[in-house]
């Protein structure tokens, strides 16, 4: 799809300055700017670029001003980098906006969907599957018996959403995600071997949660493993059992939390960072990349290493950490030097 200079310009309520008949149909980096192309300049440091990029239309601060020649034409707006991101949504809007309901696919009799749904090509909607309007459903999804998903939702080619499983509204469910298998609960016999415990709770993710590639939500022994309002989760995450999250919290990469624990409001949580479980995180924690979490967590601390200290504590033991050898070396001298 091509789009003119004016015609972005009335969509970023910005001023073209050069052709504004110019199209463009993808969008580049400044410095690897071509031509049919839409970039923009926010960081002064880049500033050069714009001089050589190739770029068909770059989007400019309204306080810039050129000291060169330029090739190519320019949309002055309040704030760059935020105009840039609000083409990037509209961009992803006109991406996605698919309808209807392609051929092969499985619809149980008793399943229900919305208004202007997308529903892909071999994908799998249970009995009494309720899905709202404007819902997106990529090819190769599967969606168990009950489960809800709620207006202007994305599930994207390969998730996996188990029964009973309930999905917000503006949710968006990245390819891999399986949400609702079994909590990893066994109980041990007298002859050491181990039994599952059945799994009978579901999954609630509230509006407005992302769930990035590959993550893995498991659902209740009994009651509800929910994701509050706002979570954004990163790829290749492990949420256990009766976790719970609370709202706008968000967690990088490869995290992994043991069952039953809750993890308060505003949370920032780093890649590789292990919590066990049957804890409780206050709101506003903050903990850095591969720490290890073992006790619970007051609200606004700051955490890091494994087993976690307190982000200044850490930081000054460090210090100390990197220069072991050496310290170590200097007390064998000093014992050394005690007995001679």
């Amino acid at each position: 799809m091509k789009f003119t200079a004016q015609q972005i310009a009335g969509i970023l309520e910005g001023d073209v300055v050069g052709n504004p008949e110019v199209e463009v149909s993808r969008l580049s980096k400044i410095e690897e700017g071509f031509e049919g192309s839409l970039t923009f300049l926010a960081n002064p440091k880049y500033t050069p670029h714009i001089y050589t990029t190739k770029a068909t239309i770059t989007i400019v601060n309204k306080t810039f001003e050129p000291e060169n020649a330029l090739e190519t034409t320019l949309i002055k707006v309040d704030d760059a980098y935020k105009s840039f991101s609000k083409l990037l949504e509209y961009y992803n809007q006109v991406k996605n906006n698919k309808e209807g309901v392609e051929s092969p696919v499985f619809v149980a009799d008793s399943a229900n969907y919305g208004e202007q749904v997308y529903i892909g090509a071999f994908s799998y909607l249970g009995d009494n599957a309720v899905i709202g309007n404007n819902v997106k459903i990529y090819p190769n999804v599967y969606i168990g018996d009950n489960v809800e998903i709620g207006d202007n939702s994305i599930v994207f080619s390969g998730a996996k959403i188990y029964s009973e499983s309930v999905i917000g509204q503006n949710c968006v469910i990245n390819s891999g995600v399986i949400i609702g298998a079994d909590g990893f609960g066994f109980a041990p016999n007298e002859n050491g071997e181990y039994k599952k415990v059945p799994q009978i709770g579901n999954v609630i993710l509230e509006d407005c949660v992302d769930v990035g590639a590959g993550t893995t939500i498991d659902r209740a022994t009994l009651g509800s493993t929910v994701i509050r309002q706002g979570v954004k989760l990163d790829n290749q995450i492990q949420i256990a059992h009766n976790v719970e999250i609370g709202k706008n919290t968000v967690i990088a990469a490869q995290t992994g939390i043991a069952g039953s624990t809750k993890i308060g409001e505003n949370c920032q949580i780093g890649g590789q960072v292990g919590i066990v479980g049957h804890i409780s995180i206050g709101n506003n924690v903050k903990i850095q990349a591969q720490s290890g979490i073992g006790r619970n967590v007051k609200d606004n601390e700051v955490l890091q290493g494994s087993p976690a200290l307190p982000y200044s504590d850490y930081n000054k033991s460090y210090v100390h950490f990197k220069n072991l050898p050496s310290i170590v070396k200097n007390i064998n001298d000093l014992e050394k030097n005690k007995w001679e």
